[in-house]
């Protein structure tokens, strides 16, 4: 399997566009249909999931309550950095908030996300 990591800074952009547009569609269509997504907003959005959520329907129902519960949700790309299948996009979210997304790409597509936060941040969306 490939892991054809796209052009990292292109995918940055991209990425925030999206997110900034609130574009679920577009989002999700960098994802696998079997991605499995980690996060403590996870957690704290869909309690059952114990922060993971697995496949594309579940990543859409998680990503839809986020964007529901943070309307005015906001990213400011930082940093980026690449490995051989690894991007990590360290950004600022609208509260201020420094984060990072880490993103295991096959094939072109992410197979495996976090969502990290600063310690003590409490993890906004």
């Amino acid at each position: 399997m490939a892991a054809a990591v796209p052009d990292p800074e292109a995918f940055a952009r991209s990425w925030a566009d999206e997110w900034n547009s609130h574009d679920l569609d577009a989002i999700l269509a960098h994802y696998s249909p079997g991605v499995v997504f980690h996060s403590p907003v996870a957690a704290r959005l869909l309690p059952e999931t114990g922060g993971t959520v697995r496949g594309l329907d579940a990543l859409r129902d998680y990503w839809s309550k986020g964007l529901a519960a943070y309307p005015d949700l906001h990213f400011d790309v930082l940093e980026v950095f690449a490995g051989t299948d690894t991007l990590v996009i360290r950004y600022q979210a609208g509260q201020g908030d420094v984060r990072a997304e880490v993103l295991t790409f096959e094939d072109g597509l992410v197979v495996a996300g976090r969502g990290t936060y600063l310690s003590g941040s409490g993890g906004g969306a």
